[in-house]
């Protein structure tokens, strides 16, 4: 389908696209260069608390932090301050 740019460098996308992927006014895009073409990419309406919601479900995140937290204070035991020196 060919579509050319208006005096303000505006494209008009067509109507069987518009109703093809459901577009409506106000729809964001991302856009991108790739191999010398222009990608046109309609981005979600939706918040980025929705897109991650369930993302991580089933995971123990807290538990994989609580680990981490503990392994940085069994190292740090290992350390002696001695006379503003520290000594391992």
């Amino acid at each position: 389908m060919l579509v050319s740019l208006s005096s303000k460098v505006s494209l008009i996308i067509p109507k069987t696209i518009q109703k093809a992927l459901h577009l409506k006014r106000g729809d964001h895009f991302q856009i991108r260069v790739l191999d010398g073409k222009i990608i046109l990419e309609p981005v979600p309406d939706q918040s980025p608390i929705e897109i991650l919601y369930g993302k991580y479900a089933g995971s123990d995140l807290l538990g994989d932090l609580e680990d981490e937290h503990q392994g940085e204070l069994l190292g740090e035991s290992n350390i002696h301050k001695f006379g503003g020196s520290i000594i391992v």
